[in-house]
């Protein structure tokens, strides 16, 4: 009798222990299949977005060209259709590239997209579309965080191989995972010359093939000084493909001038001592001469100088020194081209894309995807401008669920 009890409460707490043992199971079970569910609903929701993105070009359909704030979020070129983005609407976006700039003259702070040392994309606050209100004008404020980037396809890096008698340069056109073969490349050489009154530059346009490994060299006999400032910028294409590369050599140190885009509706520009901006106590703040020019990116991605009104100035360091200002009067992409001089023998060039994708520069649009627990990604290839980009975004839910055992 009691042996018998021993076993039926043995077999009782055994049948209620599996009983448990199941019931947890099945609810991890459950949930697992929820989480993937959602997870599922975030992707699907991720390519939705980034369709609505680049397949529209946002309310009004010019705000990219304009100071407006928008009621819709879009990046499409308005002039086209499918996959083409507006290189200005890209401009607006208060990217995550580099830290915001001060400027005391102003009292603005600027969105920061600096690419080597003297490529500058510096856009006012004012001007700029904060994250925050992407969220709102996409419908998922405190539903979902996002991080858009733009990325060249492709890349083309340039080395100087000789400084000069000739100046000598190495090209390398990379796609992504491979070289491009017999890509045709248009080259501008801009070389400054500091004689005179204010600093000009002069161009020297080109044509060049790349080998069956990417590769191509450039060759400029006419160039004798080696510490002569240029700049030079040089565009691949190949079968739909297009990418920019540029280098510059200058001889300015740490004085020299930077463009602040100011006001997109009339394409006003500041021009800045860079003492304004960051002051080094190891050198006397000069004045600096400056003239400006815009470059124009035509169709078979050429660039054809366009003259500016007010193109010449200067501009010192210190309160009693204003900025000088110097507008664009075209709504196409292209370079601005500042020459500066800070003495007979020391000056440079400094370039701004107007439009980001005259200079190929990358954009970061949103929030930190690296601290997430679930983040679905997807992309799609695009042209800005007629440049090839990468276009990714990273997508994530807030309500932070997980699987509990």
């Amino acid at each position: 009798m009691v042996s018998s009890t021993i076993d039926h409460m043995v077999a009782v707490t055994v049948f209620l222990a599996a009983t448990m043992l199941f019931i947890g199971l099945f609810n991890q079970t459950i949930q697992t299949a929820v989480i993937y569910q959602r997870h599922r609903a975030t992707a699907t929701k991720a390519s939705d977005l980034l369709d609505n993105m680049l397949l529209s070009p946002g309310i009004p359909w010019d705000w990219g060209k304009s100071d407006v704030v928008p009621t819709g979020f879009g990046l499409q070129d308005p002039e086209f259709t499918q996959y083409k983005v507006s290189p200005f609407s890209l401009m607006r976006l208060n990217s995550e590239a580099g830290d915001p700039v001060y400027y005391y003259k102003t009292g603005k702070s600027y969105s920061n997209i600096t690419v080597g040392d003297k490529n500058f994309l510096l856009v006012s606050n004012t001007s700029v579309l904060e994250y925050s209100s992407a969220l709102q004008l996409l419908g998922i404020n405190n539903t979902y965080g996002f991080q858009l980037t733009m990325t060249p396809i492709v890349t083309v890096e340039i080395t100087q191989e000789q400084a000069a008698s000739p100046l000598r340069f190495s090209l390398d056109v990379q796609g992504t995972g491979f070289p491009l073969a017999n890509a045709e490349i248009t080259y501008c050489l801009i070389t400054v010359s500091l004689g005179g009154g204010s600093p000009s530059f002069n161009s020297n346009y080109g044509t060049a093939y790349t080998d069956a490994e990417g590769s191509a060299t450039l060759v400029f006999n006419g160039v004798t000084n080696p510490n002569l400032s240029y700049a030079l910028v040089a565009y691949a294409h190949l079968g739909g493909l297009v990418g920019v590369g540029y280098t510059e050599r200058v001889s300015s140190g740490k004085q020299y001038v930077i463009p602040f885009v100011d006001d997109f509706s009339e394409g006003r520009i500041l021009i800045a001592h860079s003492y304004d901006i960051q002051y080094y106590e190891d050198q006397h703040p000069a004045e600096i001469k400056y003239n400006a020019s815009f470059l124009f990116l035509a169709e078979d991605f050429t660039l054809r100088e366009m003259p500016l009104e007010n193109s010449a100035g200067h501009v010192n360091y210190g309160d009693g020194s204003p900025y000088e200002v110097v507008n664009i009067p075209t709504d196409n992409p292209g370079i601005l081209v500042i020459t500066y001089k800070k003495s007979a023998n020391q000056g440079g060039v400094v370039m701004m894309p107007w439009g980001i994708s005259s200079l190929a520069f990358p954009i970061v649009f949103g929030g930190d995807p690296s601290k997430q627990e679930w983040v679905a990604t997807d992309m799609r290839q695009v042209t800005v401008g007629g440049i090839a980009y990468r276009a990714q975004l990273s997508l994530w839910s807030l309500e932070g669920y997980q699987v509990i055992g």
